[in-house]
C-alpha cells in the first residue's frame, strides 16, 4: 500500500513533494542552528518544484490533433471507426501517455503512448479505435489529454490537446411492411395527377388540337361544343410529396423523461427525451426512409408549422423542411439525431404568437399549398380531444391521412381517435413497447369507416387488443 497516496500529485510529483519536504526540514534546521547556508538550501529545495509546476502550467505543449469518423455519422447499434492523428508541433521531445476523452456511455476511454512505435514519415502517430452507441444523439469525442512532466520529474500537468469532435448517432430505420398509404405508383416512383400549374375553368380537361397530337386523344364532345378540334389534356407526371407532422412538445411526450442523451460532452446540455418520443422519432426515420426509397419527397413539420428540425443542434440545415433522395434522407436522419422535447411556447401566458398556434391556420395553409400531392402522416403524443378536432380537417389535404398516437395508456384514446376519424384520418394509438411494423400495418388492417358510420358512433376496435386502432373514411 502506498503510504503517500494521499498527497495531491496533479501539479507536483512524489519526487517534487520529497524536495519540498527536504526544503521544509532544511528551513527548520536553519532556524534552529542559525545557518545561512541551510537557509539558502531550504529556499532552493522549496522553490525548485514550485517553479517547475508553474512552468508546466504556463508552457503548454503544442500538438496537432486530427480526428476522423468512418462513417461520419452512424446509425444506432452500428460501429464507427475513429482514426486519431497526433503530431508534435512544438519543442517537446519526450514520451507522453495520452487518453482520449469519451462520454461514459462508450465505456472505458482508450489510452496510448506518444510517439507511436511506427510513426509516419511526417512524424504523425496514428491510432484507431471503434465506437458504438445504442442511443441516438450528438456526442462530444475528445479532447485528447496527456500528463506532461518537467525534465527533472518534479512537476506534472494535464493538458488538453485538440478540439472536441461531434459524433452524430442517427436513429436506425425499421423496415416497414407495404401498405396502400403510398397509393398507386409508377415503375419509376412517380405518380400521375390531373392537376396543372395554373388551370382555368375552360381548359381544365381539354385544349385545342396541336400539330402532332395523336388522334386517340381527341375529345369529341368538347370538339362538338367548341366547334374546333379539342384534345384531352395530358396528365402531368409529378414526384409526390409525403408530409410528416412530428409532435415535439414535452407535455405530450413527457411521461418518463430520460435526460440521458448529451448534446455535448459530459456536463453539457442534455437532450430531453422519453420512451414514447424515441418511438416517434424512430417512426419518423422509418417512414421517411420508406417514402424516399419510393422516390417521394419528404416534408417534415412540427405542430406549429415550423420546420421539423429547426431546434435540432445536429441538423446540417435546420431551416430545411423538404428532403429528397438519399442525401436528403441523410440530412433528415442527422437532424433527428439530437432532436429533443421542448416546452410549448404557446402554452405560456405571456406574448402568444398569433398564427402559429398548435394545429392552427399556419399549418393548414402549409398543408393546403401541397394538397393531394401525397400521403399525410402525423406522429403525435398524448394530445387532447380539442387538439384532435383542430387537426382533423387537415386530412383533406393528403391523398391519405394516417395518425399514430404514442401514449402511455392507448386504451384511453377513444375520444381523440374519434375526433380524428370524423375528419377523415385513419388512426392508431400505441404505447412505447408496441411494434412499429405492426402499428404501420394498421393502415390497411380494416376497411375505412364511411361518413355515415362515423357520424353514428364509434367504430369497433379490431380483434387485436393492443395497439388500440380506429379508422375513418373521408367525408
Amino acid at each position: 500500500m502506498d503510504r503517500f497516496g494521499w498527497l495531491p500529485t496533479r501539479y507536483v510529483t512524489m519526487r517534487g513533494w520529497g524536495l519540498l519536504a527536504a526544503g521544509v526540514v532544511a528551513l527548520l534546521l536553519a532556524q534552529i542552528f542559525g545557518r545561512r547556508d541551510l537557509l539558502s538550501l531550504a529556499v532552493f529545495l522549496i522553490a525548485l518544484p514550485l517553479l517547475a509546476a508553474a512552468v508546466m502550467v504556463v508552457l503548454k505543449p503544442r500538438f496537432a490533433v486530427e480526428r476522423k469518423f468512418r462513417p461520419a455519422s452512424v446509425e444506432t447499434g452500428l460501429i464507427t471507426h475513429v482514426q486519431l492523428s497526433v503530431r508534435r508541433t512544438g519543442s517537446f521531445g519526450g514520451i507522453a501517455y495520452m487518453e482520449e476523452q469519451l462520454p461514459h456511455r462508450f465505456g472505458r476511454s482508450p489510452t496510448f503512448r506518444f510517439p507511436a512505435r511506427y510513426p509516419t514519415r511526417t512524424g504523425e502517430s496514428i491510432y484507431e479505435y471503434r465506437l458504438r452507441s445504442g442511443k441516438r444523439g450528438m456526442f462530444g469525442i475528445g479532447p485528447v489529454t496527456a500528463d506532461f512532466e518537467d525534465p527533472f520529474g518534479l512537476a506534472r500537468h494535464r493538458h488538453n490537446l485538440g478540439e472536441v469532435s461531434a459524433l452524430i448517432v442517427t436513429p436506425a430505420p425499421v423496415e416497414l411492411p407495404p401498405t396502400s398509404l403510398t397509393g398507386a405508383r409508377g415503375t419509376d416512383g412517380t405518380a400521375s395527377t390531373r392537376r396543372q400549374a395554373n388551370p382555368s375553368d375552360d381548359d381544365v380537361m381539354t385544349r385545342e388540337y396541336r400539330h402532332g397530337d395523336p388522334m386517340r386523344r381527341v375529345h369529341w364532345a368538347a370538339t362538338a361544343r367548341q366547334g374546333e378540334l379539342m384534345v384531352r389534356q395530358e396528365e402531368s407526371v409529378t414526384t409526390p410529396q409525403a408530409t410528416i407532422i412530428l409532435d415535439q412538445r414535452v407535455h405530450t411526450f413527457g411521461s418518463g423523461l430520460l435526460p440521458t442523451l448529451s448534446a455535448e460532452h459530459d456536463g453539457g446540455e442534455l437532450l430531453h427525451s422519453s420512451p414514447a418520443f424515441e418511438w416517434a422519432v424512430t417512426a419518423v426515420a422509418s417512414a421517411a426512409h420508406d417514402f424516399i426509397q419510393r422516390n417521394y419527397t419528404v416534408r417534415l413539420l412540427d405542430v406549429h408549422a415550423e420546420p421539423g428540425l429547426l431546434r435540432s443542434p445536429s441538423a446540417p440545415w435546420p431551416e430545411d423542411e423538404n428532403f429528397v433522395g438519399p442525401a436528403g434522407y441523410q440530412n433528415l436522419a442527422e437532424g433527428l439525431a439530437a432532436l429533443g422535447l421542448a416546452e410549448d411556447p404557446h402554452r405560456r401566458a405571456d406574448r402568444p404568437q398569433p398564427g402559429a398556434e398548435t394545429f392552427g391556420d399556419r399549418l393548414m395553409d402549409k398543408l393546403a399549398a401541397h394538397k393531394l400531392k401525397g400521403p399525410l402522416l402525423a406522429l403525435l403524443g398524448n394530445i387532447s380531444a380539442a387538439e384532435a378536432r383542430l387537426l382533423a380537417p387537415a386530412a383533406e389535404f393528403g391523398s391519405h391521412a394516417f395518425a399514430i398516437l404514442v401514449m402511455d395508456h392507448p386504451h384511453d384514446s377513444s375520444p381523440v381517435l374519434e375526433a380524428l376519424r370524423n375528419g377523415g384520418w385513419r388512426a392508431v394509438a400505441v404505447n412505447a413497447k408496441a411494434s412499429l411494423p405492426a402499428a404501420w400495418s394498421y393502415f390497411d388492417a380494416q376497411a375505412p369507416v364511411t361518413a355515415s358510420t362515423a357520424r353514428s358512433g364509434p367504430a369497433a376496435a379490431g380483434p387485436v387488443p393492443s395497439p388500440t386502432s380506429s379508422r375513418g373514411g373521408r367525408r
